[in-house]
């Protein structure tokens, strides 16, 4: 079996491209759940459409989370099943692509959508505290979760400037492998991240990405990062 190579003839001085998807379907936001049946079948059409279209990768990315381990899994083994002559790359965590840190009581907690769910992540802090906080009264009132994050000025944590300062630094280092010119790297990652990303390249946040789309951002020869919507076909 060859090795994976992007289907672009390459130069030393080609881009590299990061294509960063959102995780397949889950049940709830309850805390670190794994894919439905449903987000397990898009992960696998994902990776079949990038390999129908020949856009295959150097490497394979995720965030430390098991939503978007196992989609990064499936999405490799459609990839694979749709082209068994080539050697699709194991996944590896980045912590890059992890979700924005957030704080609560000197605790490190995901954004999840109930105050019980944040006391699970932070014991010391109760249900009833939690709801006491006004960044996390307001996240969890907020119809659009995300989006309050997205906008809030002073969150306990990262802010949506932020993130999107942290993945324009891990695109960049991308060009530090010489052998990813001219190549694709695939990253699985959050809404929060893709919504980020959008503010920071797009100048406006398009809302809640559907699973398994996200952004195509190219790294050009000269510094320049052009981005520009990434969605695969999935069922």
């Amino acid at each position: 079996m060859t090795r994976v190579v992007d289907s672009t003839p390459t130069t030393p001085d080609e881009a590299v491209r990061l294509i960063v998807l959102r995780h397949g379907a889950v049940a709830s936001h309850r805390g670190d759940v794994p894919l439905t049946d449903q987000g397990r079948t898009q992960a696998v059409s994902a990776g079949r459409c990038f390999a129908m279209r020949n856009v295959t990768f150097a490497a394979l990315r995720t965030s430390p989370t098991i939503r978007t381990r196992e989609t990064a899994e499936h999405f490799r083994q459609g990839f694979s099943a749709a082209r068994p002559d080539l050697l699709a790359p194991r996944p590896r965590p980045s912590f890059a692509l992890r979700n924005p840190d957030l704080y609560l009581g000197g605790h490190h907690v995901n954004m999840v959508s109930s105050a019980s769910a944040f006391h699970e992540q932070a014991r010391s802090v109760t249900e009833e505290d939690v709801l006491k906080v006004p960044f996390y009264a307001g996240f969890l009132a907020d119809a659009d979760r995300v989006g309050y994050w997205l906008g809030h000025s002073h969150p306990p944590g990262d802010t949506a400037h932020a993130v999107g300062q942290r993945i324009e630094a891990f695109t960049r280092s991308l060009a530090h492998v010489p052998g990813w010119s001219g190549q694709t790297v695939v990253g699985i990652t959050h809404s929060p991240v893709l919504r980020a990303i959008a503010l920071r390249f797009l100048g406006a946040d398009p809302g809640e990405p559907p699973y398994l789309h996200g952004y195509r951002l190219t790294l050009r020869p000269g510094g320049a990062i052009s981005v520009v919507p990434e969605a695969p076909v999935t069922m």
